[in-house]
């Protein structure tokens, strides 16, 4: 620590960090436009320039270090006259469009003005021109006049995004931010820059011109897409969602939130929102009263119940509802007398562990891991923010493996990749165990081999401090799922690391916690989306064309239902299986509570009333199970629910476990090309699937067959063919896609994505398919 005196005032501070670092911890506000907290130094807007006593003029305080008993001046005539000096500089070119600018009322410039500007401009040449850019549907970049070259948004790309889309192009007064030759911006968290940018250069493209920022009520909220739990702003004008800004959590998301969170509010205000119960009489959907709909509902259950016993009647709901709403609903089905009832619908495999399974960590400690091994994720664009962090982690050295199906660029230096067929993901964790046994001088729990690639992931997680093997989205829901398990907790506990399973949605960790699956002798979503015979069946935020497994059979199985409740805030949910549609609200409009990755307990309340006759889920269901005279359904609020769901919040450490007693089985290979799905970043659920700015982004373009070589040239396609189709059959369904060339694949993996429209008649996410030439 070194001390140094700052307007008078003696501050502490670490060696090393700069003056305005410690002005920071003084309290002291120096003023500044590129500085930013989590990015590195520029010093290239020079507003921070501060006195410092025996230097020759001012210095910049973001890029002086401090030094044993320096004297530093931040209020001094000569810093305030350098301060006022930059000012003039910057507003030199700058356009006077404060009235029509969006940033206007928020604007960094525009305060500092105030205080360092002066009333009139000496400079009366004409001010220069920056023509506007078009990068994608998110981002506008019309009024570039404005930048003020600061490049906080260049080095967010580099240093957060991990990817260079923005950069400086010419010199002094001719310097200007673009992109590279006309490219679109289409990283998964750019909407950050929007926020990191000082000036009105960089704005939202969806809220362009729709209010002023001080009319604007801001509410907190959590995020209901990934399992970061992201903390959210919403901001409200005339009972409507405008804009989601990130709320600063060190803890959880830090200062961002990825595009996803900051634009799906869209579907909100969508005209696909569900406003009154909708009933279908003679094939026909009309809209009727709450009382009509639900007693419909409520004497369909009992009818079933009686006719068909309650093991008829079975629940499905995504992990994207909370907590209370997932709590009532298994309240529900079970007060019927029935144990169906499951979340997990992607899943080839249902094994019940010891615990919740979660992280295994908290968030932030992805950011100073020393080693990690990743199984079966597709990392950056299931989790933005976790990708974010472990790239943080790489910068610092840390040595990142990856064990999957795909070669997908997560913008971060991989120390080693294992790349192989998802029935070979176990066989290369075992050899990974394998070589750890070597290492260690024991025995392996499976037969392998250990490769060059295996021996170096092992010696990278023997050597780290702080390591973690993380069971992604695709390993989780893999047919060998346990079996994966069991081998990554073996090489976990020989060499120190911690297990962590990534988590699929915002509440995954809470639908383990509040027994949103089934119980003794119930059926798991695999055997109620497959040929078994409910006769009942309660959808909760569930499209079954895009959130399961295998849509073709889940569509089949809910159609042999003889009644389906659809609870839905969206019409077009599923109108075609549906016998009746509760009008439920979306996060925005309902109070509720996420438990995120990490087992962090996140409560929210809502920003708006629901939109028409919506309401709650909770709340419906709540009166559901009163019309059923079913006990435990009288809480007054959401909080009671969750007391009720949770219980003692000091006791969920104790209810985590990513413990396993299954066999660490290495299954064969099923012979045949087998297709690897990911679901698009854009297509996770039902928010993101309606908002017409995802939908217009590069992420969301219509899916597409990657083939390997060896198919790609016994298919008898030209290298570099364009538009070439392939016809894909699977399970007795077939999908006509675009084809193109990806030689990183194996050559017996085919990658076709899911919860898509134009793959839903597809089969099963795991499992073999024929492909032919169209």
């Amino acid at each position: 620590m070194v001390e140094i005196e700052l307007d008078g005032q003696k501050v502490q501070c670490r060696e090393g960090s700069m003056v305005m670092h410690a002005a920071e911890q003084a309290g002291t506000y120096i003023p500044h436009f590129c500085y930013h907290k989590k990015l590195s130094i520029a010093a290239n807007c020079r507003m921070c320039l501060v006195d410092i006593e025996k230097a020759p003029k001012p210095m910049p305080a973001c890029a002086t270090p401090v030094t044993q008993g320096m004297i530093v001046r931040t209020k001094s005539d000569k810093a305030i006259k350098a301060q006022q000096g930059v000012m003039e500089f910057l507003l030199i070119n700058h356009p006077l469009d404060c009235p029509i600018c969006d940033q206007g009322g928020e604007c960094q410039l525009q305060d500092l003005a105030v205080g360092y500007g002066d009333s009139s401009s000496r400079y009366k040449e004409e001010k220069r021109v920056v023509f506007r850019k078009d990068v994608g549907p998110l981002i506008s970049m019309e009024e570039m006049s404005r930048c003020i070259q600061c490049t906080r948004c260049v080095r967010f790309g580099q240093e957060i995004a991990g990817v260079m889309e923005l950069g400086m192009i010419h010199r002094g007064e001719h310097s200007e931010i673009t992109t590279f030759v006309g490219n679109t911006v289409d990283s998964e968290l750019s909407g950050n820059m929007i926020d990191i940018c000082p000036v009105g250069a960089l704005t939202s493209k969806p809220f362009r011109y729709q209010a002023r920022t001080w009319e604007l009520s801001r509410r907190k909220s959590v995020s209901p897409h990934d399992s970061t739990g992201a903390n959210l702003v919403v901001q409200v004008k005339n009972g409507k969602v405008l804009r989601v800004l990130p709320l600063e959590n060190e803890d959880v998301n830090e200062c961002w939130i990825a595009d996803r969170d900051r634009f799906s509010y869209e579907a909100v205000n969508s005209e696909d929102r569900l406003t009154k119960p909708m009933l279908k009489q003679g094939g026909q959907w009309r809209e009727v009263d709450w009382t009509t709909a639900l007693e419909y509902v409520a004497n369909g259950l009992k009818g079933v119940k009686n006719d068909h016993g309650a093991a008829a009647i079975g629940a499905l709901a995504t992990e994207h509802s909370t907590v209370e709403e997932l709590y009532l609903l298994g309240q529900l089905v079970r007060g019927l007398g029935s144990e169906n009832v499951d979340t997990r619908l992607r899943n080839a495999e249902f094994t019940a562990g010891q615990g919740a399974r979660w992280l295994g960590l908290p968030i932030a400690a992805l950011s100073t891991l020393d080693a990690a091994l990743v199984v079966g994720s597709f990392l950056r664009k299931d989790h933005p923010l976790f990708a974010s962090r472990l790239r943080q982690a790489a910068r610092k050295g840390a040595a990142i493996s990856a064990i999957g199906a795909t070669t997908d660029d997560w913008l971060i230096p991989l120390a080693q990749r294992v790349t192989v067929a998802p029935s070979a993901w176990a066989q290369a964790l075992a050899d990974v165990a394998v070589a750890v046994g070597e290492a260690k001088g024991v025995a392996a729990p499976a037969q392998g081999n250990a490769t060059q690639a295996a021996q170096a992931i092992a010696q990278s997680l023997i050597d780290g401090t702080h390591k973690a093997v993380l069971l992604g989205n695709a390993a989780a829901q893999h047919p060998n799922a346990s079996g994966l398990q069991a081998l990554a907790q073996w090489i976990a506990e020989q060499t120190g690391a911690t297990l962590g399973f990534l988590g699929e949605s915002a509440n995954t960790v809470g639908a383990q916690l509040v027994g949103a699956q089934p119980g003794q002798g119930g059926l798991n979503a695999g055997e109620m989306l497959n040929g078994q015979a409910l006769k009942a069946v309660l959808l909760l935020g569930v499209e079954p064309a895009f959130d399961t497994a295998n849509p073709t059979a889940a569509r089949a199985a809910i159609h042999g239902a003889q009644m389906v409740v659809s609870l839905s805030p969206f019409k077009n949910s599923a109108t075609d299986l549906a016998d009746v549609i509760l009008p439920i609200a979306p996060f925005t409009e309902t109070s509720g509570t996420f438990v995120n990755a990490e087992g962090r307990v996140q409560s929210f309340h809502g920003v708006t009333k629901p939109l028409g006759d919506a309401r709650p889920a909770w709340k419906v269901l709540r009166v559901l199970g009163t019309m059923l005279d079913l006990p435990g359904f009288n809480a007054d609020t959401s909080e009671q629910v969750k007391g009720q769901a949770l219980g003692d919040l000091s006791t969920i450490p104790s209810r985590l476990s990513n413990q396993t007693s299954a066999a660490a089985t290495v299954n064969a290979s099923t012979g045949g090309l087998e297709r690897i799905a990911e679901v698009p970043i854009y297509s996770a659920d039902a928010l993101v699937r309606r908002s017409p700015a995802l939908q217009a982004t590069a992420d969301a373009a219509a899916p597409v067959a990657s083939l390997p070589q060896a198919l790609w040239a016994e298919l008898g396609l030209a290298e570099g063919a364009q538009g070439a189709q392939v016809k894909v059959s699977q399970d007795g369904g077939s999908a006509v896609l675009n084809a193109v060339l990806d030689a990183s694949l194996p050559a017996n993996v085919v990658r076709v994505p899911t919860g898509h429209p134009l793959t839903a008649s597809l089969g099963a996410a795991f499992g073999t398919v024929r492909v032919e030439k169209a």
